[in-house]
This record gives structure tokens, sequence and C-alpha cells, in this order.
């Protein structure tokens, strides 16, 4: 007699909804929840363990913090006085220049001829610029060579000359002149 081939016999009966589309898919998607309930877990799980990461590193920016707030705070008064030391030295200066423009201002007007009278006299970017009036031609030119000697200025250039608005007899002029910061009288 030959053999037959074993056909399994299952004694319980198929349940009819697990063979209808609907079990079929309400199968699928509860194991394939189970998939994305794991992934979930281990996604908090993740979460919850670097937490203790985060903690750690936001304690040590915080000390890091609180060290250079500390530094800041202890060269304050440092910063403090050398402002002060800076604003003291801006005045110095100032007065420096100031006496410096003196000395040119007395300079110049150590040098005017007899017959010429100073208008004005204006610092400007990099020199001077001297308005005056005069009765002769020969006064200005003096003048013009007087502050062309003077240490303190160079370029000395009669930049405008016109007679008088109101008397023909005077001529009015105007010099302009670059300073020297380094001159020698």
């Amino acid at each position: 007699m030959p053999i037959s081939k074993s056909k399994i016999i299952n004694l319980l009966p198929e349940d009819q909804f697990q063979s209808s589309t609907l079990g079929r898919i309400l199968k699928w998607a509860l194991s394939s929840f189970r998939v994305m309930v794991i992934i979930t877990e281990l996604v908090v799980m993740s979460a919850f363990l670097s937490r203790f990461w985060l903690d750690a590193r936001n304690s040590d920016l915080n000390e890091e913090l609180n060290i250079n707030k500390s530094q800041v705070l202890t060269y304050s008064s440092t910063e403090a006085e050398f402002r002060s030391y800076q604003k003291k030295l801006s005045i110095l200066k100032s007065l420096y220049n100031e006496n410096q423009n003196t000395e040119l201002i007395s300079g110049i007007v150590n040098l005017i001829p007899s017959d010429v009278v100073l208008s004005s006299i204006q610092k400007t970017k990099d020199g001077i610029q001297i308005k005056a009036l005069s009765y002769t031609e020969q006064s200005i030119a003096q003048f013009l060579v007087n502050l062309s000697q003077l240490g303190q200025l160079s370029e000395v250039v009669l930049s405008q000359v016109a007679s008088s608005v109101d008397n023909e007899a005077i001529t009015t002029f105007t010099i302009t002149a670059k300073t020297n910061t380094g001159g020698s009288r």
C-alpha cells in the first residue's frame, strides 16, 4: 500500500470573521499598531534618557555664564577708571590744541603790518583762513612774506583780492595757509 500524504486536519472550526475582508484589515491594523507602539515607546525612552544629558549641558552652560558674569563685574571698576582717564586725556588734548592755536594766532597778529586790519581768522580742517583789509598792496605783500616765514604755516596763498564795496581805496583780501603741527619758529 502506498503511503499517502498526510493532511493536516484542523478540528477547530475556522472563524468566518477572520476570513472576511474586514477581519483581515483589522488583523493587519492590530499587528502594525503594535509596531507603531513599540517605535513610539523607543522614541519616548530616548527623549527621557536624552533629558539627563540636556540637563547636564544646561547646568554646565549656566555655570559658565555665571563665571563670565563675575569676570565682567570684576573688570567693571577697571573699565570705569579707564574711561575716566580717557575723558581727562581728551580734556588735556583739547587744552593743548587750544594753547597751540593761541600761539599761532598771537604769532600771526605780531606779523601784521601797521595798515592791515584783520576781519576774521578761521580755523579750517587742515589750516587757517585769514580775511583782512589793507590800504596798500605793499602791506598785503609784506604780510604774505611775514606769514611765509612763520614756521607754523606752510603753503601760504593769497586766494582772493577785491576792492571794498564801501571804500574803493581799501583792498579786501583772503589768505589761506596750512598749519604745521610740529613746525619750528
